[in-house]
């Protein structure tokens, strides 16, 4: 499989074989990096471009291990480090990255501000997240879920929440590609882009995938191999969006009823962060304002041996450095 010189923009762009590749080499990477077994020597002394418009832990720390596992240096650009889209257009900045690093990441806004990055760069461009896509994140829950289940094919994943943004829209698009069966649980206000459900329904009957959208918060978990909810609101929202979204998707939160409902053995995954509990200052704010205690998730799953979450983020990195190792 040669993906040398590819960017990583969206898993729409990668048929079901490259991506299983990229899961498998992921897998081989970090039976690697638990051995102790070095894999400097195979990009020693390239450097790669780290742009951040939105910040993150997993993200940035992810990257910036994984190049340093494959003898790369990197450059931390945050929100206030870099001019693209402000002073410098975002063509001139892809042209003038391009010439100085092997690659570049970018986790911000609109997908088609990593695409048109790609478009000049280059040198491979990988997305970080943008408000459409978040490719790196479903290589990882891809890995664990096998990891954890034992096979791919066939599981059936529903996502909680607002499923109309990165994390509901790459999820659908994963489980077309791969053949799993996605569920998204939610009220009809938040269900994924009627376009994109059509073309992963396009894709799905290629592979045996099923893609439901349902209200029925009993019938969308009923014998679910994996649970998977995400924040309410998003990172750069309003504040005021809060109240709605709590009163609107209290419904569907993930506690022991939706987990008791699934099927026998689902886990529970979460990209986060999570506001499982009040020990956050969103969090804190949240409860007083409105007394909860916990918002998407109890902390009764967060905190339960179905709960994969800590895995899950460590297989960040390890998927990233399998994209960055491949691209190069």
């Amino acid at each position: 499989m040669n993906l040398k010189g590819r960017s990583f923009l969206k898993l729409l762009d990668f048929t079901p074989e490259e991506i299983l590749y990229l899961i498998d080499l992921a897998a081989d990477f970090k039976d690697k990096k638990k051995k102790g077994i070095l894999t400097r020597e195979l990009h020693q002394g390239k450097n790669v471009a780290l742009i951040f418009e939105k910040t993150s832990t997993r993200t940035r720390c992810s990257f910036e291990v994984a190049a340093h596992d494959l003898g790369m240096g990197t450059t931390y650009l945050d929100p206030s480090g870099s001019q693209i889209g402000k002073k410098e257009s975002i063509a001139d900045t892809a042209r003038v990255l391009g010439g100085i690093y092997e690659g570049i990441e970018y986790r911000g806004f609109e997908q088609e501000i990593v695409e048109e990055l790609a478009k000049y760069a280059g040198v491979p461009v990988w997305n970080g997240l943008t408000n459409e896509f978040h490719p790196t994140q479903m290589l990882a829950d891809v890995l664990t879920i096998r990891e954890k289940l034992g096979r791919i094919k066939g599981v059936k994943l529903t996502y909680m929440g607002d499923a109309r943004y990165n994390m509901g829209n790459s999820l659908m698009v994963v489980c077309a590609k791969l053949g799993m069966h996605f569920t998204a649980c939610t009220t009809a206000k938040y269900f994924p882009e009627k376009a994109l459900v059509d073309e992963c329904r396009a894709i799905a009957e290629k592979t045996g995938a099923t893609i439901t959208l349902t209200e029925d918060a009993e019938a969308g978990t009923k014998d679910a191999d994996v649970i998977y909810t995400d924040v309410w609101v998003s990172m750069g929202e309003p504040e005021n969006v809060w109240e709605e979204r709590i009163r609107e998707l209290t419904p569907y939160q993930v506690n022991k009823k939706v987990m008791d409902n699934a099927g026998e053995g689902a886990i529970f995954m979460h990209c986060l962060p999570a506001f499982h509990d009040l020990k956050t200052k969103i969090g804190k704010e949240m409860g007083e304002r409105f007394g909860i205690s916990e918002m998407e998730v109890t902390d009764e799953v967060f905190e339960s041996p179905a709960s994969v979450v800590f895995e899950e983020a460590e297989n960040r990195m390890h998927t990233i450095k399998a994209v960055m190792a491949a691209t190069l």
